[in-house]
């Protein structure tokens, strides 16, 4: 009958964790896809490229989201069995509360080394692959907004202009004026362009031509004459939220824990990396404690619907805020090395206290409840009033028959 019962509840639990990690990784696609909209409508990219840039950022959030899908898929399969008196019926055939926790522990393991392999291997091959992507649309951007003979701002402050495009995608009579600093505008004036992708990033190289800049508004502009000049197009786009260097999160194991002394990202802040190290272990706890939170909270048989539900939503929350917990943890983290405990520290004790209370709750109960003490208490003090009211309504119910029997002689 075990083997049975874990199979059904392992069946069910899947299947109800499929479903929902399905449902909000749809939602968080569609609001990833909704953000990166612009790159269909203004940026001139076609669907495809909107397809590939969000389900790549999916990884990065869904290390989040399944935790949360297990919670939720474990909640609703005890409650379901609880609602079809399944787990009555499993406790009165002497099966405890551990048979159902088998399968429930079974996949949690299983999503843990989901999310292990996400935060390790997964989350950084995608974000790298993305940020390709990105180079690839910058690229393809100022291809599309060069057009011949018109004068194309990607943004505000510079201006492209070319007089002429080959079949090969070779720029003739390049113009160039970047005014976006304006203690230094200069303009790039050459014959010839042509765009190279080599990522991380991409490069304008222009041949036959020169720079008119001027660094002092009073002095004359200086007039700079090349043979070939190389742009890195990254210096066409100010924006700092774009920067090129890898990010903790695009990065693998051991280019976190080995980074490059001279990593001007890893010296500005290294806090970054050890906080993301830590959270890529701490957070793979979070499904195992979650399914314990489950089982303590609506894990025993009942039979009272109202129970039940308030016991569900004490879960939930109380999950959530371990969660909301370890997050805030991780962001101390990187401010200070002491906090790194507490990322381990908030999974491990609300599992082990949720298991106190499944064992707890598990044990028959040695002393009575207070319910029960005054229930003890009240019982005989009740069958006593019974049992002295009793002659009494027998003789007044003798009398009355004796009133009437009379009456109906008298007639």
């Amino acid at each position: 009958m075990t083997t049975i019962i874990f199979r059904y509840v392992f069946r069910q639990t899947g299947a109800a964790l499929l479903l929902i990690l399905a449902s909000l990784g749809g939602i968080v696609w569609i609001a990833l896809a909704l953000k990166q909209l612009n790159v269909v409508t203004s940026q001139g990219q076609d669907a495809w490229m909107l397809l590939k840039m969000t389900t790549l950022a999916l990884p990065n959030l869904l290390a989040i989201i399944a935790p949360f899908a297990l919670l939720i898929s474990a909640l609703h399969i005890l409650n379901r069995l609880n609602g079809d008196s399944e787990l009555i019926v499993m406790t009165a055939a002497g099966a405890t509360v551990w048979t159902v926790a088998r399968p429930l522990i079974a996949v949690a393991i299983l999503v843990t080394i989901a999310v292990s392999f996400v935060n390790h291997i997964g989350m950084p091959s995608s974000l790298r692959l993305l940020r390709e992507y990105i180079v690839q649309m910058r690229t393809d951007l100022l291809s599309q907004v060069m057009q011949p003979g018109q004068f194309s701002s990607p943004e505000k402050g510079l201006t492209f202009h070319i007089a002429k495009r080959e079949f090969n995608g070779d720029l003739i009579g390049l113009v160039v004026n970047d005014i976006r600093n304006p203690k230094e505008p200069q303009t790039y004036l050459a014959e010839h362009g042509q765009i190279v992708k080599q990522p991380p990033t991409a490069y304008l190289i222009m041949s036959r031509g020169h720079i008119l800049r001027r660094t002092d508004p009073k002095g004359p502009a200086q007039i700079i004459v090349f043979d070939k000049y190389i742009i890195d197009l990254d210096r066409l786009d100010q924006r700092k939220d774009e920067s090129f260097d890898l990010k903790p999160r695009e990065r693998y194991f051991d280019e976190l824990v080995n980074p490059d002394p001279g990593d001007p990202l890893y010296r500005q802040n290294p806090g970054m990396f050890r906080a993301e190290i830590h959270e890529r272990f701490a957070n793979p706890l979070y499904p195992i404690a979650f399914i314990l939170i489950a089982l303590a909270a609506a894990g025993q048989a009942q039979s009272t619907r109202q129970a039940r539900t308030e016991r569900m939503v004490i879960g939930f929350v109380v999950a959530v805020g371990c969660r909301m917990g370890g997050l805030a943890a991780n962001n101390l983290v990187v401010t200070n090395t002491a906090f790194v405990p507490l990322l381990y520290v908030i999974p491990v004790v609300a599992g082990a206290v949720s298991f106190v209370l499944i064992v707890r709750n598990a044990r028959p109960r040695r002393d009575p409840l207070l319910s029960d003490r005054i229930e003890d208490l009240v019982s005989p003090i009740m069958r006593r009033l019974i049992r002295e009211k009793a002659p009494e309504t027998e003789i007044a119910n003798s009398t009355s028959l004796g009133i009437d029997s009379g009456a109906r002689v008298a007639k």
